[in-house]
């Protein structure tokens, strides 16, 4: 358990005293944020600010999980190494989309078929990466069966597993990507996420099926290959966001951009798969669904009818243009990801404790 202490701990410290530096440099390169013309008036005051802050909490994420590892004596996971490869080839698409909206000075980077070859070859990469290293009872990071709590149903094979696996990335890091509107939003939604994933890792290296001669109830058990290093990969995470947040929430210093949305969201997906918690991620990560929803019910609404349900989608600048004000919509959307966490948490419980 040292482990997961270590990692939050050291992915926060690093996100605090390292993320003024990047501030810095990519204030000096001039790498500021664009801001939309059709977007609420009070973000216009938000242009220049720097932008890519996702640099920060990705290289703060791989440095603590390698210095935790190195500390402890500890052997890294291909669970953990895998859901890291996902957030770093996510954050470096996300990267160069940044960068091509600073060097060419436009709101939009990289063009739509490129950003999803991008994501589609490190989705891939992962997807078919996840069903191999099988340990020595068999298990693989990742299972062809679909997952709530634990795996459930047959299996869907392998290729039919590589599409769901890109759908939850694809979903998950544009859901991210969405929310990330409104200073410090999805940042601190993604820091209960992670906090939830670090507690589910835990718990479920306590109740493995390893275990299982121990156990009060051996049918109870989790099958997951390396719950524990995801639980040291959450904690990671949490801490390098929880530090980023002192950086990043109202009147932000500097934004995560495109290179920390889509490593988060590749990181969420990531540790749902081989956590085994796939449609579990759907109510944990509730807000990040939330808001995508609210881009697909006005485009639906606007191609079939012509009309729009939301003054503006994504919703939280919906509610920017009813009159609420910037920080009262970002605490009040914690609140309603706060919720789903402690809903998601007590379904993960309540599934764990139906079966004993």
């Amino acid at each position: 358990m040292r482990q997961i202490l270590f990692a939050g701990v050291i992915g926060m410290f690093l996100t605090v005293i390292g993320t003024p530096l990047l501030i810095k440099l990519l204030a000096r390169k001039g790498y500021g944020q664009f801001i939309r013309d059709d977007g609420p008036r009070g973000h216009a005051g938000k242009k220049g600010t720097p932008t890519m802050g996702g640099i920060s909490f990705i290289l703060a994420t791989l440095i603590a999980y390698a210095a935790t590892k190195a500390i402890t004596g500890e052997s890294p996971s291909m669970s953990g190494l895998l859901v890291l490869f996902l957030m770093a080839g996510m954050g470096l698409v996300g990267y160069l989309d940044d960068y091509i909206k600073i060097v060419k000075r436009r709101s939009l980077g990289l063009r739509a078929k490129a950003k999803m070859a991008g994501q589609l070859i490190v989705g891939i990469a992962f997807a078919v990466l996840a069903l191999q290293f099988s340990d020595s009872r068999g298990l693989t990071p990742a299972s062809t069966k679909l997952s709530f709590v634990t795996d459930f149903g047959w299996s869907i094979g392998p290729v039919l597993f590589v599409v769901w696996a890109l759908f939850m990335i694809l979903a998950m890091s544009n859901g991210v990507n969405l929310t990330d509107g409104l200073d410090g939003l999805a940042t601190g939604a993604a820091v209960m996420v992670f906090g939830a994933y670090t507690f589910i890792g835990v718990w479920q290296f306590q109740e493995s099926c390893v275990n299982a001669q121990t156990l009060t109830n051996p049918n109870a058990c989790f099958e997951v290959r390396d719950p524990l290093d995801l639980a040291v990969v959450a904690s990671a995470l949490m801490g390098a966001c929880f530090g980023f947040l002192w950086w990043n929430t109202s009147p932000a210093k500097i934004f995560m951009g495109d290179t920390g949305s889509l490593a988060l969201g590749g990181a969420l997906a990531g540790l749902a798969i081989c956590s085994r918690t796939e449609f579990l991620m759907a109510l944990l990560g509730g807000l990040f669904v939330l808001i995508t929803m609210s881009v697909v019910i006005q485009v639906g609404s606007f191609k079939l009818t012509g009309r729009r349900v939301f003054r503006m989608a994504p919703l939280q600048h919906h509610f920017e243009l009813k009159g609420w004000s910037e920080v009262l919509v970002v605490v009040r959307f914690w609140i309603i990801q706060g919720m789903c966490v402690i809903v998601g948490l007590g379904l993960f419980y309540a599934g764990w404790a139906a079966d004993k």
